[in-house]
Protein backbone atom coordinates (compact mmCIF):
# COMPACT_ATOMS: atom_id res chain seq x y z
CA UNK A 1 0.00 0.00 0.00
CA UNK A 2 1.20 3.47 -0.48
CA UNK A 3 1.70 5.98 1.88
CA UNK A 4 -0.25 9.50 0.64
CA UNK A 5 2.11 11.43 3.04
CA UNK A 6 4.96 10.27 1.11
CA UNK A 7 3.15 10.42 -2.31
CA UNK A 8 2.76 14.47 -1.09
CA UNK A 9 7.03 14.68 -2.00
CA UNK A 10 6.19 14.27 -4.98
CA UNK A 11 5.91 18.01 -6.10
CA UNK A 12 9.80 18.45 -4.91
CA UNK A 13 12.04 17.23 -7.24
CA UNK A 14 15.89 17.42 -6.49
CA UNK A 15 16.24 20.67 -8.25
CA UNK A 16 13.36 22.51 -6.35
CA UNK A 17 15.07 20.46 -3.00
CA UNK A 18 18.12 22.04 -3.21
CA UNK A 19 16.28 25.51 -3.77
CA UNK A 20 14.91 25.15 -0.72
CA UNK A 21 17.76 24.36 1.14
CA UNK A 22 19.56 27.31 -0.69
CA UNK A 23 17.26 29.85 1.20
CA UNK A 24 18.74 28.48 4.59
CA UNK A 25 21.97 27.16 4.08
CA UNK A 26 24.70 28.74 1.97
CA UNK A 27 27.34 26.94 -0.17
CA UNK A 28 27.86 22.73 0.46
CA UNK A 29 26.17 22.09 -3.11
CA UNK A 30 27.58 18.40 -2.79
CA UNK A 31 25.99 17.98 0.22
CA UNK A 32 22.54 19.14 -0.85
CA UNK A 33 22.64 17.20 -4.23
CA UNK A 34 23.21 14.12 -2.03
CA UNK A 35 20.85 14.56 0.61
CA UNK A 36 17.82 15.68 -2.08
CA UNK A 37 18.67 12.48 -4.29
CA UNK A 38 17.64 10.60 -1.01
CA UNK A 39 14.63 12.52 -0.23
CA UNK A 40 13.84 12.16 -3.65
CA UNK A 41 14.12 8.28 -3.92
CA UNK A 42 11.97 8.12 -0.81
CA UNK A 43 9.25 8.43 -3.19
CA UNK A 44 10.73 7.20 -6.60
CA UNK A 45 10.70 3.36 -4.16
CA UNK A 46 6.98 4.13 -2.91
CA UNK A 47 5.87 4.17 -6.93
CA UNK A 48 7.38 0.72 -7.61
CA UNK A 49 5.68 -3.22 -7.76
CA UNK A 50 5.32 -4.74 -4.58
CA UNK A 51 8.29 -6.99 -4.94
CA UNK A 52 10.68 -4.37 -6.49
CA UNK A 53 10.13 -1.78 -3.86
CA UNK A 54 11.08 -4.70 -1.35
CA UNK A 55 14.59 -4.72 -2.72
CA UNK A 56 15.44 -1.20 -3.05
CA UNK A 57 17.54 -0.39 0.39
CA UNK A 58 18.12 3.51 0.86
CA UNK A 59 21.87 4.50 -0.02
CA UNK A 60 23.03 6.15 3.74
CA UNK A 61 24.79 9.32 3.91
CA UNK A 62 28.27 10.45 5.66
CA UNK A 63 28.25 14.01 5.59
CA UNK A 64 32.03 15.33 6.98
CA UNK A 65 33.18 18.47 7.39
CA UNK A 66 34.26 21.00 10.31
CA UNK A 67 31.71 22.26 12.83
CA UNK A 68 29.41 25.28 11.79
CA UNK A 69 29.40 24.55 8.01
CA UNK A 70 26.46 23.48 8.10
CA UNK A 71 25.52 19.56 8.86
CA UNK A 72 23.21 20.19 10.79
CA UNK A 73 21.42 22.28 9.26
CA UNK A 74 20.56 20.77 6.28
CA UNK A 75 19.47 17.52 8.06
CA UNK A 76 17.18 19.78 10.20
CA UNK A 77 15.63 21.48 7.18
CA UNK A 78 15.43 18.45 4.82
CA UNK A 79 13.54 17.60 8.15
CA UNK A 80 10.97 20.12 7.31
CA UNK A 81 11.14 20.01 3.31
CA UNK A 82 10.01 15.99 3.63
CA UNK A 83 7.30 16.36 6.44
CA UNK A 84 8.41 12.92 7.33
CA UNK A 85 9.41 11.50 10.72
CA UNK A 86 12.59 12.51 11.06
CA UNK A 87 14.73 12.37 14.15
CA UNK A 88 18.04 14.03 15.54
CA UNK A 89 20.20 12.11 18.05
CA UNK A 90 23.95 12.06 18.71
CA UNK A 91 25.71 9.20 19.05
CA UNK A 92 27.72 9.77 21.91
CA UNK A 93 24.50 9.43 23.85
CA UNK A 94 24.55 5.91 23.39
CA UNK A 95 25.83 3.32 25.44
CA UNK A 96 26.91 -0.94 24.28
CA UNK A 97 24.38 -3.20 25.35
CA UNK A 98 25.42 -3.95 29.04
CA UNK A 99 26.02 -1.08 30.34
CA UNK A 100 24.23 1.91 32.14
CA UNK A 101 23.24 3.82 29.46
CA UNK A 102 20.90 4.54 26.65
CA UNK A 103 20.37 1.46 23.89
CA UNK A 104 20.67 2.51 20.60
CA UNK A 105 17.37 0.95 20.00
CA UNK A 106 15.46 3.86 22.11
CA UNK A 107 16.54 5.91 18.41
CA UNK A 108 13.47 4.06 16.69
CA UNK A 109 11.28 4.26 19.62
CA UNK A 110 11.65 8.08 19.75
CA UNK A 111 11.21 8.15 15.88
CA UNK A 112 8.16 6.08 16.31
CA UNK A 113 6.94 8.60 18.99
CA UNK A 114 7.61 11.33 16.42
CA UNK A 115 5.29 9.77 13.96
CA UNK A 116 2.99 9.05 15.73
CA UNK A 117 2.90 12.99 16.93
CA UNK A 118 3.04 13.53 13.16
CA UNK A 119 0.01 11.18 11.95
CA UNK A 120 -2.07 12.14 14.81
CA UNK A 121 -1.69 16.06 14.10
CA UNK A 122 -2.64 15.52 10.34
CA UNK A 123 -5.48 13.23 11.67
CA UNK A 124 -6.64 16.15 13.78
CA UNK A 125 -6.21 18.84 10.86
CA UNK A 126 -9.09 16.67 9.43
CA UNK A 127 -11.89 17.67 12.36
CA UNK A 128 -10.18 20.87 13.46
CA UNK A 129 -13.15 23.04 12.36
CA UNK A 130 -15.31 20.23 14.19
CA UNK A 131 -12.54 20.23 17.49
CA UNK A 132 -12.51 24.04 17.54
CA UNK A 133 -16.68 24.47 17.55
CA UNK A 134 -17.05 21.81 20.24
CA UNK A 135 -14.32 23.44 22.48
CA UNK A 136 -15.82 27.07 21.82
CA UNK A 137 -18.74 25.65 22.85
CA UNK A 138 -17.80 23.77 25.83
CA UNK A 139 -15.72 27.41 27.20
CA UNK A 140 -19.18 28.67 26.20
CA UNK A 141 -21.35 26.70 28.44
CA UNK A 142 -18.70 27.24 31.71
CA UNK A 143 -18.63 30.86 31.19
CA UNK A 144 -22.17 31.37 29.91
CA UNK A 145 -24.37 27.70 31.34
CA UNK A 146 -27.38 27.10 28.83
CA UNK A 147 -30.89 27.74 30.96
CA UNK A 148 -33.95 25.39 30.54
CA UNK A 149 -37.24 25.49 30.40
CA UNK A 150 -37.07 28.78 28.46
CA UNK A 151 -40.07 27.29 25.82
CA UNK A 152 -42.86 29.21 26.93
CA UNK A 153 -40.44 32.48 27.75
CA UNK A 154 -39.58 33.84 24.27
CA UNK A 155 -38.45 37.23 25.73
CA UNK A 156 -35.91 35.65 28.08
CA UNK A 157 -34.62 33.14 25.64
CA UNK A 158 -33.82 36.20 22.89
CA UNK A 159 -31.91 38.26 26.25
CA UNK A 160 -30.01 34.80 27.29
CA UNK A 161 -29.04 34.62 23.57
CA UNK A 162 -28.37 38.28 23.31
CA UNK A 163 -26.00 38.01 25.85
CA UNK A 164 -24.31 34.53 25.39
CA UNK A 165 -23.61 36.19 21.75
CA UNK A 166 -21.31 38.58 23.40
CA UNK A 167 -19.52 36.81 25.47
CA UNK A 168 -18.92 34.23 22.23
CA UNK A 169 -17.35 37.25 20.67
CA UNK A 170 -15.16 37.94 23.46
CA UNK A 171 -14.19 34.42 23.67
CA UNK A 172 -13.59 33.99 20.44
CA UNK A 173 -11.39 37.63 20.01
CA UNK A 174 -9.38 36.84 23.23
CA UNK A 175 -10.38 39.21 25.40
CA UNK A 176 -11.15 36.16 28.17
CA UNK A 177 -8.07 34.07 27.83
CA UNK A 178 -6.96 35.49 31.59
CA UNK A 179 -10.23 34.45 33.20
CA UNK A 180 -10.20 31.34 35.36
CA UNK A 181 -13.17 28.71 34.66
CA UNK A 182 -13.22 24.91 36.27
CA UNK A 183 -12.73 22.32 34.13
CA UNK A 184 -13.32 18.66 34.51
CA UNK A 185 -10.98 16.35 33.10
CA UNK A 186 -9.97 12.45 33.11
CA UNK A 187 -6.78 10.40 33.76
CA UNK A 188 -6.05 6.93 33.85
CA UNK A 189 -4.11 5.66 36.93
CA UNK A 190 -2.15 3.16 35.70
CA UNK A 191 1.03 2.49 38.09
CA UNK A 192 2.21 -0.63 36.81
CA UNK A 193 2.95 0.84 33.34
CA UNK A 194 4.30 3.74 35.03
CA UNK A 195 6.66 1.33 36.35
CA UNK A 196 7.44 -0.30 33.32
CA UNK A 197 7.76 2.68 30.84
CA UNK A 198 10.28 4.62 33.67
CA UNK A 199 12.68 1.52 33.93
CA UNK A 200 12.81 1.64 30.18
CA UNK A 201 11.20 -1.58 29.53
CA UNK A 202 8.82 -2.11 26.53
CA UNK A 203 5.62 -4.04 26.66
CA UNK A 204 2.83 -4.63 24.73
CA UNK A 205 0.36 -1.96 23.62
CA UNK A 206 -2.47 -4.07 24.10
CA UNK A 207 -1.31 -5.27 27.68
CA UNK A 208 -0.90 -1.69 28.45
CA UNK A 209 -5.03 -1.28 27.27
CA UNK A 210 -5.83 -4.19 29.63
CA UNK A 211 -3.89 -2.44 32.86
CA UNK A 212 -6.30 1.07 32.23
CA UNK A 213 -9.43 -1.00 31.97
CA UNK A 214 -8.38 -2.52 36.08
CA UNK A 215 -7.92 1.06 36.65
CA UNK A 216 -11.11 3.39 35.74
CA UNK A 217 -10.30 6.87 34.82
CA UNK A 218 -10.75 9.44 37.57
CA UNK A 219 -12.52 12.86 36.98
CA UNK A 220 -10.78 15.72 38.76
CA UNK A 221 -12.03 19.23 38.10
CA UNK A 222 -9.24 22.00 38.49
CA UNK A 223 -9.32 25.87 37.70
CA UNK A 224 -7.03 27.31 34.90
CA UNK A 225 -7.84 30.26 32.81
CA UNK A 226 -9.55 30.26 29.69
CA UNK A 227 -6.66 29.57 27.18
CA UNK A 228 -5.46 26.94 28.92
CA UNK A 229 -9.22 25.11 29.04
CA UNK A 230 -9.21 25.52 25.20
CA UNK A 231 -5.46 23.41 25.00
CA UNK A 232 -7.10 20.51 27.45
CA UNK A 233 -10.62 20.88 25.52
CA UNK A 234 -9.02 19.87 22.70
CA UNK A 235 -7.53 17.33 23.66
CA UNK A 236 -10.29 15.78 25.06
CA UNK A 237 -12.68 16.19 21.86
CA UNK A 238 -9.68 14.94 19.77
CA UNK A 239 -9.77 11.58 21.49
CA UNK A 240 -13.06 11.38 21.41
CA UNK A 241 -12.72 11.54 17.05
CA UNK A 242 -9.54 10.07 16.53
CA UNK A 243 -9.13 6.24 16.35
CA UNK A 244 -5.69 6.05 18.24
CA UNK A 245 -5.04 2.24 16.90
CA UNK A 246 -5.07 3.36 13.26
CA UNK A 247 -2.85 6.10 14.18
CA UNK A 248 -0.25 3.82 15.73
CA UNK A 249 -0.84 1.64 12.55
CA UNK A 250 0.26 4.26 9.88
CA UNK A 251 3.31 5.82 12.01
CA UNK A 252 4.68 2.08 12.19
CA UNK A 253 3.96 2.02 8.10
CA UNK A 254 5.37 5.45 7.72
CA UNK A 255 8.60 5.28 10.05
CA UNK A 256 9.20 1.85 8.21
CA UNK A 257 8.84 3.83 4.95
CA UNK A 258 9.92 7.19 5.65
CA UNK A 259 11.55 7.62 8.33
CA UNK A 260 14.78 9.74 8.35
CA UNK A 261 17.28 9.30 11.53
CA UNK A 262 20.33 11.93 11.45
CA UNK A 263 22.91 10.48 13.77
CA UNK A 264 24.94 13.85 14.64
CA UNK A 265 28.70 12.90 15.97
CA UNK A 266 29.46 9.79 14.43
CA UNK A 267 33.05 10.71 14.70
CA UNK A 268 33.24 10.63 17.93
CA UNK A 269 32.82 6.93 18.39
CA UNK A 270 34.75 5.80 15.80
CA UNK A 271 37.64 5.71 17.95
CA UNK A 272 41.35 5.47 16.43
CA UNK A 273 41.94 2.12 15.46
CA UNK A 274 45.40 0.86 15.70
CA UNK A 275 46.33 3.59 17.82
CA UNK A 276 44.66 1.91 21.14
CA UNK A 277 42.50 4.03 23.87
CA UNK A 278 39.32 5.04 23.92
CA UNK A 279 36.02 5.77 26.06
CA UNK A 280 35.53 3.59 29.07
CA UNK A 281 32.52 2.29 27.38
CA UNK A 282 33.53 0.39 23.82
CA UNK A 283 32.96 2.48 20.96
CA UNK A 284 33.22 -0.18 18.80
CA UNK A 285 30.89 -2.02 21.48
CA UNK A 286 28.09 1.24 20.01
CA UNK A 287 29.10 0.82 16.79
CA UNK A 288 28.24 -2.92 16.81
CA UNK A 289 25.46 -2.11 18.10
CA UNK A 290 24.22 0.47 15.65
CA UNK A 291 25.07 -1.75 12.62
CA UNK A 292 21.79 -4.44 13.04
CA UNK A 293 19.82 -1.61 13.08
CA UNK A 294 21.25 0.24 10.17
CA UNK A 295 21.46 -3.18 8.34
CA UNK A 296 17.42 -3.62 8.96
CA UNK A 297 15.88 -5.47 12.00
CA UNK A 298 12.59 -5.43 13.99
CA UNK A 299 12.98 -3.30 16.87
CA UNK A 300 10.41 -4.15 20.17
CA UNK A 301 8.07 -1.06 20.97
CA UNK A 302 5.92 -1.05 23.24
CA UNK A 303 3.43 -0.65 19.83
CA UNK A 304 4.90 -3.40 18.43
CA UNK A 305 7.94 -4.19 16.02
CA UNK A 306 9.29 -1.87 14.04
CA UNK A 307 11.34 -2.75 11.02
CA UNK A 308 14.23 -0.71 10.13
CA UNK A 309 15.01 -1.89 6.41
CA UNK A 310 14.26 1.09 4.84
CA UNK A 311 14.71 3.46 7.17
CA UNK A 312 17.36 6.45 6.16
CA UNK A 313 20.30 7.03 8.10
CA UNK A 314 21.95 10.30 7.83
CA UNK A 315 25.73 10.49 9.43
CA UNK A 316 27.85 13.28 10.14
CA UNK A 317 31.00 14.25 12.19
CA UNK A 318 34.23 16.75 11.86
CA UNK A 319 36.48 14.05 11.87
CA UNK A 320 39.19 15.84 13.06
CA UNK A 321 40.59 13.06 15.48
CA UNK A 322 39.07 10.39 13.80
CA UNK A 323 38.63 9.51 9.85
CA UNK A 324 35.67 7.35 8.64
CA UNK A 325 37.80 4.25 7.83
CA UNK A 326 37.97 4.27 11.55
CA UNK A 327 34.47 3.07 11.48
CA UNK A 328 34.07 -1.10 11.65
CA UNK A 329 34.04 -1.94 8.11
CA UNK A 330 30.58 -3.32 8.27
CA UNK A 331 29.57 -0.42 9.36
CA UNK A 332 31.72 1.72 6.97
CA UNK A 333 29.74 0.04 4.11
CA UNK A 334 26.03 0.67 5.23
CA UNK A 335 27.21 4.19 4.47
CA UNK A 336 27.78 3.99 1.15
CA UNK A 337 28.10 8.02 0.10
CA UNK A 338 29.84 9.82 1.60
CA UNK A 339 30.04 14.01 1.50
CA UNK A 340 32.67 16.76 2.44
CA UNK A 341 31.64 19.60 2.96
CA UNK A 342 34.07 22.70 2.48
CA UNK A 343 34.97 25.37 5.28
CA UNK A 344 33.17 28.47 4.74
CA UNK A 345 34.67 31.50 3.21
CA UNK A 346 34.65 35.73 3.96
CA UNK A 347 32.24 35.46 1.01
CA UNK A 348 30.25 33.06 2.61
CA UNK A 349 30.01 34.70 6.08
CA UNK A 350 29.03 38.08 4.00
CA UNK A 351 25.87 36.10 2.16
CA UNK A 352 24.78 33.88 5.50
CA UNK A 353 23.88 37.50 7.08
CA UNK A 354 22.96 38.93 4.00
CA UNK A 355 20.74 36.45 1.96
CA UNK A 356 19.57 33.30 4.24
CA UNK A 357 15.86 33.46 5.82
CA UNK A 358 15.94 33.53 9.30
CA UNK A 359 19.34 35.19 9.10
CA UNK A 360 21.10 36.70 12.57
CA UNK A 361 21.18 40.33 10.89
CA UNK A 362 16.72 39.87 10.26
CA UNK A 363 16.87 38.25 14.34
CA UNK A 364 18.27 40.91 15.60
CA UNK A 365 16.27 43.56 13.58
CA UNK A 366 13.12 41.73 14.82
CA UNK A 367 13.65 41.39 18.43
CA UNK A 368 14.67 44.95 18.91
CA UNK A 369 12.39 46.28 16.73
CA UNK A 370 9.79 44.92 19.35
CA UNK A 371 11.06 47.92 21.60
CA UNK A 372 11.04 50.26 18.85
CA UNK A 373 14.03 50.77 17.74
CA UNK A 374 14.96 49.95 14.02
CA UNK A 375 18.35 49.06 13.27
CA UNK A 376 20.06 49.05 10.13
CA UNK A 377 22.73 47.42 8.93
CA UNK A 378 24.59 48.75 6.20
CA UNK A 379 26.86 46.25 3.84
CA UNK A 380 30.35 47.74 4.94
CA UNK A 381 28.95 46.55 8.16
CA UNK A 382 28.26 42.82 6.72
CA UNK A 383 31.91 42.75 4.86
CA UNK A 384 33.14 43.33 8.23
CA UNK A 385 31.54 41.62 10.44
CA UNK A 386 32.22 38.49 7.56
CA UNK A 387 36.22 39.73 7.55
CA UNK A 388 36.48 39.21 11.86
CA UNK A 389 34.58 35.93 11.35
CA UNK A 390 37.20 34.27 8.89
CA UNK A 391 40.39 36.56 10.75
CA UNK A 392 38.96 34.53 14.30
CA UNK A 393 38.17 31.12 12.85
CA UNK A 394 42.40 31.29 11.21
CA UNK A 395 43.65 32.55 14.44
CA UNK A 396 41.37 30.28 16.73
CA UNK A 397 39.66 27.38 16.59
CA UNK A 398 37.60 27.13 13.07
CA UNK A 399 34.17 26.88 14.40
CA UNK A 400 32.29 27.88 10.83
CA UNK A 401 29.51 30.14 11.26
CA UNK A 402 28.43 29.97 15.03
CA UNK A 403 31.92 32.61 14.74
CA UNK A 404 29.23 34.87 13.64
CA UNK A 405 26.54 33.97 16.84
CA UNK A 406 29.07 35.11 18.89
CA UNK A 407 30.86 37.81 17.25
CA UNK A 408 26.74 39.52 16.92
CA UNK A 409 26.39 39.02 20.84
CA UNK A 410 29.15 40.92 21.59
CA UNK A 411 28.63 43.95 18.87
CA UNK A 412 25.17 44.37 19.82
CA UNK A 413 24.94 43.43 23.38
CA UNK A 414 25.11 46.91 24.93
CA UNK A 415 22.37 48.21 22.25
CA UNK A 416 20.56 45.07 23.04
CA UNK A 417 20.75 46.31 27.00
CA UNK A 418 19.90 49.95 26.78
CA UNK A 419 16.89 49.63 24.45
CA UNK A 420 14.34 50.87 25.62
CA UNK A 421 15.18 52.48 28.62
CA UNK A 422 18.05 54.64 27.14
CA UNK A 423 17.65 54.62 23.69
CA UNK A 424 15.03 54.14 21.02
CA UNK A 425 14.26 55.63 17.26
CA UNK A 426 16.45 54.20 14.51
CA UNK A 427 20.38 52.88 15.09
CA UNK A 428 22.64 52.44 11.81
CA UNK A 429 25.39 49.80 12.17
CA UNK A 430 28.28 50.47 10.12
CA UNK A 431 31.77 49.80 9.74
CA UNK A 432 33.06 52.78 12.07
CA UNK A 433 30.41 50.65 15.07
CA UNK A 434 31.74 46.99 13.92
CA UNK A 435 35.28 48.55 14.35
CA UNK A 436 34.21 50.22 17.68
CA UNK A 437 32.58 47.62 19.66
CA UNK A 438 34.85 44.71 18.70
CA UNK A 439 38.24 46.80 18.55
CA UNK A 440 39.17 46.25 21.68
CA UNK A 441 38.35 42.57 22.09
CA UNK A 442 39.84 41.65 18.38
CA UNK A 443 43.58 43.29 19.19
CA UNK A 444 43.54 41.11 22.93
CA UNK A 445 43.86 37.85 21.58
CA UNK A 446 43.61 36.43 25.20
CA UNK A 447 40.68 37.96 26.08
CA UNK A 448 39.31 37.34 22.41
CA UNK A 449 39.45 33.75 22.87
CA UNK A 450 37.52 33.22 25.56
CA UNK A 451 34.55 35.35 24.12
CA UNK A 452 34.85 35.01 20.40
Amino acid sequence: MKIKQIEQSAMWTCPEIVELLDRYIIGQGDAKKSVAIALRNRWRRMQLPDDMRQEVVPNNIILIGPTGVGKTEIARRLSQIANLPFLKVEATKFTEKGYVGRDVDSMVRDLLENAIALVRRRAEEKFSTEIDDAVEQGILDILFPPLVGMEQEPDRAARWERSRDKIRKQLQDGGLDDKEVSVTSEQSKVPIANIFTSAGEEFDASFGESLKNLFPKQKTEKKVSVAKARRLLREQEAEKRLDMDQIVSEAIELVENGGIIFLDEIDKIAGSRGHGGGPDVSREGVQRDLLPIVEGSAISTKYGPVKTDHVLFLAAGAFHMSKPSDLIPELQGRFPIRVELQSLTEEDFVRILRDTEGSLIRQYTAMLAVDNCQVTFTDDALEELARLAAELNKRLENIGARRLQTIMAQLLDELLFEVPAKLSGSVTVDRAFVAERLADIIRDEDLSRYIL
